[in-house]
């Protein structure tokens, strides 16, 4: 599932983002054989015969001569060393604790926990750990589907899309019309009252929905793996997520009451959806959404669409690494600890060409995803005069 090199662009037409402004580069035959290509940075002027393509070419040499994409066995080994000491410390003292209330504290500190081997399962899926494919695939069909209860086939093939194509409509399946809606295009499209009333006021409701987050991936991994859509390993996902949930579940009732065994276990599954919920919402949301029929190059694709986190080393322990979206996207399979490393590479490589490089606190971010969310649900949100879209309703 790992991306290491941006796709093809349309032939005909290139479009590239400058400075939160779109322009459009149009190449006739001569000059793609050639190698050149018209392009304008932030100011409209010429910068000279480059092609969009080689933006990411230069950067991506850039990142292989520091040796930024190297393993990082020892962090990894450490890692999940602590972790699995982490859920076993929370499994003893769970049974220590017995029918008692504060089992609810022990089920907040599992949502962590398990949250934290979720991130360890996304590093391994985009083979960030070892060298191996197999050995990735491997971690990672253990982790997501026996300790964090998600169907691994089900995320990659929804996080695929993603990747490949952030923020666009009918590419990006993170921004389709569910509950909430992303887009006004999926708010105009509410066919009933009740529907466009919820809408209206969603930016009240979006965090608390992230509670439900959790619900979410279980769910839908449980319906892929029953549907009738292929499946690849879907017998061996299958069995590893019913020992998973009936280990958790059967745990919890023999520890405890029937009672606090389910409050524990709905502690558990409401503070591990909003944990995971509140790490991934400011990654995309309330950047610019992309038209269905324009094509962006991939360096620009990759990092307007996305935001950082800044922060320090806690930012990055609570968010698995993924406050570094940007240089996430821009190099998947890099090592969580080389992130911080290629991120004054990236932001530096960007500033010389002209481009965004989205990075704020957490508790803008917030604001930020709070602001889309409430203007797309008022119809304050217009697609095409949106930073990447706006020169193209000429």
């Amino acid at each position: 599932m790992t991306l290491t090199a941006p796709p093809e662009l349309a032939p005909d037409e290139l479009f590239t983002l400058d400075r939160g402004a779109l322009t459009t580069a149009r190449l006739d035959t001569g000059a793609r054989e050639s190698g050149t290509s018209a392009r304008s940075g932030g100011s409209g002027r010429a910068r000279g015969p480059r092609r969009p393509l080689s933006d990411y070419t230069g950067l991506s040499s850039q990142i292989k001569e520091a040796g930024l994409l190297r393993r990082a066995y020892g962090y990894y080994a450490v890692l999940a060393t602590a972790l699995v000491l982490a859920l076993a410390g929370l499994i003893t003292c769970s049974v220590l604790l017995g029918d008692s209330w504060w089992q609810l504290a022990v089920a907040v500190g599992f949502a962590a926990v398990i949250g934290q081997f979720g991130f360890f399962g996304h590093e391994a899926a985009h083979k960030q750990i070892f060298a191996s494919g197999k050995h990735n695939d491997r971690v990672a069909l253990v982790v997501a589907n026996l300790i964090v209860g998600m169907g691994l086939g089900w995320w990659q093939h929804k996080h695929n899309r993603h990747h490949g194509a952030p923020n666009k409509i009918d590419a990006d399946d993170d921004i389709v019309t569910g509950v909430i809606t992303f887009t006004a295009e999926g708010a105009n499209g509410r066919r009933t009252e009740l529907g466009r009333l919820l809408t209206r006021y969603q930016g009240v409701f979006y965090f608390p929905l992230l509670t439900l987050t959790g619900l979410q991936l279980y769910v839908g991994s449980l319906q892929r793996l029953l549907g009738r859509e292929p499946v690849k390993r879907r017998g061996i996902e299958l069995t590893l997520l019913i020992i998973r949930h009936v280990i958790a579940v059967g745990f919890a009732f023999m520890v405890m009451s029937p009672v606090l065994a389910s409050a524990f276990l709905l502690v558990y599954l409401l503070c591990f959806g909003f944990y995971l919920g509140m790490v991934f919402s400011p990654n995309h949301v309330g950047r610019p959404i992309v038209p269905r029929d324009v094509q962006v190059d991939f360096l620009r694709r990759q990092v307007v669409m996305s935001r950082n986190i800044s922060g320090g080393h806690g930012i990055n322990v609570l968010m698995g690494g993924l406050n570094f979206q940007i240089e996430h996207h821009l190099f998947p399979s890099m090592a969580r600890p080389n992130l911080r490393r290629a991120q004054p590479i990236v932001e530096a490589y960007c500033r010389e060409l002209g481009i965004e490089y989205p990075e704020t606190s957490l508790p803008r971010a917030y604001r930020e995803v709070a602001d889309h969310i409430s203007r797309v649900g008022w119809g304050g949100i217009d697609v095409w005069a949106c930073p990447v879209a706006a020169s193209l309703g000429r």
